[in-house]
């Protein structure tokens, strides 16, 4: 499966720091995309390395580490219909 894009050309799903940190990545994707489209892309364009593979996208506030609002889902500051989204291993 290809990656899919929106009207305007962007890719529905975007990595953005591949493996900002051990276990987490950044992504950047159209606000309506769903955990297997986000995890289907970021498994595929950036492999965690660990068995489970790419596992979980954070979406509210009681998925994140420590309760930390910074890693809720919030919206692109260059593409305000998008969103940035925090995944998992």
């Amino acid at each position: 499966m290809g990656t899919e894009v929106t009207p305007t050309g962007m890719a529905r799903v975007l990595v953005m720091n591949p493996l900002a940190v051990l276990s987490g990545m950044a992504v950047c994707a159209v606000a309506d995309a769903t955990d297997e489209e986000i995890l289907d892309v970021c498994n595929r364009e950036n492999p965690s390395g660990t068995r489970g593979g790419w596992s979980s996208v954070v979406r509210t506030l009681d998925q994140t580490i420590n309760n930390n609002e910074g890693q809720v889902p919030c919206p692109c500051r260059d593409h305000p219909e998008r969103m940035h989204f925090l995944v998992f291993c």
